[in-house]
């Protein structure tokens, strides 16, 4: 059994990563509607990403012996005016997952949870690559996307991606 605050938090964290999610696919859809295909396929495979971070945290609150307590998931209806205010509200919200598993984090330091610290070193990890990504893909855009052939070879780029599901081992 883990402790009751942070078996909250980390279940908590599972609707985090599901509107994560949830919020990647609304911004494959939109770059889908502008016939963006590779910046629709890299917001899919981050969407893929974020599903298996949940599945994450629930197989890891499962392997402790907590049940998993699911709440609504709000739609995020985001509105965006050109190609780069994904990109950009994409990092905004990394950052903010990474704020809330830094949050567990210190929470489970402070109980002596070593094992959930140990679990959560990976998070910390892809949390520092999201972030970097996010970073790299705003960097890019505005760097080649200022003219049509730089944004028409940057979604060609960004097609390529490919989804690999995450390696974590839980016990």
């Amino acid at each position: 059994m883990l402790n009751p605050n942070i078996a909250k938090l980390l279940n908590e964290q599972i609707n985090k990563e599901l509107y994560s999610a949830y919020l990647y696919f609304g911004m494959a859809n939109y770059y889908a509607d502008q016939n963006l295909d590779g910046f629709e396929n890299w917001f899919l495979v981050q969407t893929q990403e974020e599903r298996d971070h949940a599945l994450l945290f629930r197989r890891y609150l499962l392997n402790n012996g907590e049940s998993i307590v699911l709440t609504e998931i709000a739609a995020p209806n985001e509105k965006y005016n050109n190609f780069r205010e994904p990109l950009v509200k994409a990092l905004e919200h990394e950052r903010y997952v990474t704020a809330s598993i830094n949050k567990i984090y210190e929470a489970a330091l402070e109980a002596k949870d070593f094992r959930t610290v140990q679990f959560l070193d990976w998070f910390i990890k892809e949390q520092g690559e999201e972030e970097k990504n996010a970073e790299g893909n705003i960097k890019k855009y505005d760097l080649f996307a200022g003219d049509s052939k730089g944004l028409y070879m940057l979604d060609n780029e960004m097609k390529a991606r490919t989804y690999v599901a995450p390696s974590l081992v839980l016990d």
